[in-house]
């Protein structure tokens, strides 16, 4: 089977100040996607600050060097374009999607905003303020907020890094000053530390001008040096569970370690196909087991990262499972049907066509994602700063149509309960 793919045409380079820049050009419409991503996310945060890399992520639309509060958003959307920014596990990202013409404007924001956002008590206590009404919205006052990408983290991993609370506790926030997030921006926000990537209509020699003219004088700072995230594979099952006062349902997440991915590439792309393999679409094995088939689900999910981004992490992430189930489901009922069904996946092996069929969705989601400028600038800028090749995003189709059908069943028996942890999500009213 062929599979589709990209030939993207893409530039690479670094300026002075050692910001590496990605231009990919490309004239089917008239709009530009404009982001800079930088390497910092949930993970770097230090003890006694967690929250702090999604707060800065706001405070840097707080206004910069030479732009008021609330200038970004003005000079965007007066353009007729968009904006935002978002804040991972292993980066952060800033991006606008403007029409064509308007792509120095959109340069010049985003070197202002790099020299310096403005920090100053007003900025910093509004802002810490936004994120814990965003807690209470999202997370505290809402039916399983945070499950399970800030529930199962702590249960599968004893690092800091890996299992703490990313939206942060009040306590933390509430300590944040001006001076903290003045060295929080000096040293994750420099310019070793950023990848600028543009994708859509322009001339590469012009473009490449208008970044030099934006970006060559900010002063280079280099990249700190990055922690260490590792840890232990699990050895035995861990299991936890909490009560949502607010949840009408009961509900379980499972994760198992997968290979690193980005020094084992190769041994991880089978693990991206195996969770659509057990659950995408209504022929998967455990949408057709427990939905259609047991009814012991409402749904079933599976992804790969707690983001569910499979291309844009770093080691250790997991392959996740998330089974909503009706009322009165039982949790051992559907651990046992997933063991059954990886079990028989590992002795009998895929369907004719089962592979090809996955393969198919798969690569079209993804070059359905790549299509949108702003999409694709993103994707380019995290490509080269995780794996130092933008050009991935070429390559990714092939690579995923080469996984075989061992490779994926290999996988499949790595999936072993000792290796789990789970999170069961118990509906009612909490203690």
């Amino acid at each position: 089977m062929r599979i589709p793919a990209t030939s993207y045409t893409i530039e690479r380079f670094t300026l002075a100040n050692g910001l590496r820049v990605v231009l990919q050009p490309d004239s089917s419409a008239p709009v530009v996607g404009v982001t800079v991503v930088y390497d910092v996310g949930i993970r770097s945060e230090p003890e006694g600050r967690t929250g702090f890399a999604h707060l800065f992520e706001h405070l840097m639309f707080q206004g910069s060097e030479n732009l008021e509060k609330l200038a970004h958003f003005k000079y965007v959307q007066g353009a007729g374009g968009t904006f935002n920014g978002s804040t991972h596990f292993d980066y952060t990202d800033y991006y606008e999607s403007l029409p064509a013409g308007a792509l120095e404007r959109a340069l010049f924001l985003e070197a202002d905003r790099m020299r310096g956002p403005r920090l100053n008590e007003e900025n910093v206590a509004n802002q810490i303020d936004v994120v814990k009404e965003e807690i209470r919205v999202n997370v505290l006052n809402r039916p399983y907020g945070g499950f399970p990408w800030l529930k199962l983290p702590p249960v599968m991993f004893d690092t800091f890094a890996n299992s703490h609370d990313g939206y942060g506790s009040f306590v933390d926030l509430e300590s944040a000053t001006v001076e903290g997030a003045t060295q929080f921006f000096a040293e994750y926000y420099a310019t070793g530390n950023a990848v600028l990537a543009v994708s859509g209509d322009f001339e590469v020699a012009h473009a490449r001008a208008l970044v030099e003219k934006h970006f060559g004088d900010i002063p280079g700072r280099p990249a700190p040096v990055r922690p260490s995230f590792a840890e232990p594979d699990l050895t035995a099952e861990r299991r936890a569970s909490y009560t949502d006062a607010m949840a009408p349902l009961p509900a379980i997440a499972m994760a198992w370690r997968v290979p690193d991915p980005i020094a084992e590439f190769a041994d991880y792309l089978p693990y991206v196909l195996l969770a659509e393999v057990l659950t995408d679409g209504e022929a998967a094995r455990l949408q057709e087991r427990m939905v259609l088939r047991d009814r012991t689900a409402t749904s079933v999910g599976g992804y790969i990262g707690f983001m569910g981004e499979p291309f844009e992490v770093r080691d250790p992430t997991a392959l996740l499972l998330q089974v909503f189930m009706p009322p009165g489901g039982e949790t051992e009922k559907v651990l046992r049907t997933v063991d059954e069904e990886i079990d028989r996946l590992v002795a009998d092996g895929l369907a004719e066509g089962e592979l090809a069929r996955i393969q198919a969705r798969f690569v079209t989601h993804f070059l359905r994602e790549s299509d949108a400028v702003t999409n694709r600038a993103v994707r380019l800028a995290v490509l080269e700063l995780q794996h130092g090749d933008p050009a991935l995003i070429n390559d990714l189709p092939r690579l995923l149509g080469e996984v075989t059908e061992a490779q994926i069943i290999a996988a499949a028996a790595t999936l072993r309960p000792q290796r789990r942890a789970s999170v069961e999500v118990i509906p009612g009213v909490s203690a």
